[in-house]
């Protein structure tokens, strides 16, 4: 029963992904802001996560009630005192995202160089619910399965949020055209940096939930950055859905390689598939021509 080994591994594999990618689809598809240092706030979470647990005993699931609000703060910090002159002086969204390249990328070292001497290079992890769960006969950790049990009702709750509220109409106005927003009394600069804090709080959650399983360390951040980039790029910017279906995509390939052909070609794989995507839909699979 290789087959349902395969269809449980990539769902949760594939909904992890997804979860890492929504921060950045918020981000880059509303506020326009290409934040390369997105693996490093992500991480920011995961250490969050590890300092509370070990110790102060405090279980990841309610430090993510408690890293969440904080990571939403900072990131608004961020946009507001930092990004914003970018934003102002910016006479287009392509200038704009090519801005926003060149300072993510040197906030990613500033961030990363920080981590460093704060808490070193070295890798950490912590035990939290590594117990063996039986599902249809195979095995499946449980701190792998919450996680993902996690991330889609996070996801849900936002997409809830972006189709059926009023303040979701609004962001999905400012992604489709900022200027048309403005004409119908829509707060462009307040909704994107209120985006952006979101998407920095759900890269902050990815971060915790990730902690959970996975041993990671302060240089980690560009390959959680790389991923996201690959996913987002691939379902189509902003889109949340295009998201969920590239991320069970990766998952998938990854899952699908590593049983049947050779673990170390997972990441080939993936890029293969992700030119492969673009060959035939160069805005991604849910995208829109320009």
């Amino acid at each position: 029963m290789i087959a349902v080994d395969i269809t449980i591994s990539g769902l949760i594999l594939g909904g992890m992904y997804a979860m890492v990618a929504l921060g950045l689809t918020l981000q880059y598809g509303v506020s326009r802001i290409m934040n390369l240092a997105y693996g490093e706030l992500l991480l920011a979470g995961s250490f969050g996560a590890y300092w509370l647990y070990a110790a102060h005993a405090v279980s990841p699931l309610v430090g993510l009630t408690l890293v969440v609000p904080i990571a939403f703060l900072a990131n608004w910090a961020i946009y507001q005192f930092l990004l914003m002159p970018l934003v102002r002086r910016a006479k287009s969204r392509e200038a704009l995202e090519a801005d926003s390249i060149l300072f993510t990328f040197g906030l990613l070292f500033v961030l990363q160089g920080i981590g460093t001497a704060v808490v070193g290079t070295q890798f950490y992890s912590y035990v939290y619910l590594a117990v063996p769960v039986d599902i249809l006969g195979f095995t499946v950790s449980a701190n792998r399965l919450l996680a993902a049990l996690i991330a889609l009702a996070i996801g849900t709750a936002l997409y809830i949020g972006l189709t059926r509220t009023r303040i979701g109409t609004a962001i999905r106005a400012v992604a489709v055209d900022p200027r048309a927003a403005r004409l119908v009394a829509i707060d462009v600069p307040k909704i994107s940096g209120l985006v952006f804090a979101a998407g920095g709080a759900l890269s902050a959650a990815a971060g915790v939930l990730v902690s959970m399983f996975l041993t990671f360390s302060v240089s980690g951040g560009v390959v959680f950055t790389m991923k996201a980039l690959v996913i987002v790029i691939m379902g189509g910017v902003g889109n949340l859905l295009g998201t969920l279906v590239a991320g069970l995509i990766l998952g998938f390939v990854e899952v699908i390689v590593g049983r049947l052909i050779d673990p170390g070609l997972t990441l080939a794989a993936n890029f293969v598939i992700f030119l492969a995507v673009l060959l035939v839909r160069p805005t991604g699979l849910f995208g829109r021509a320009a």
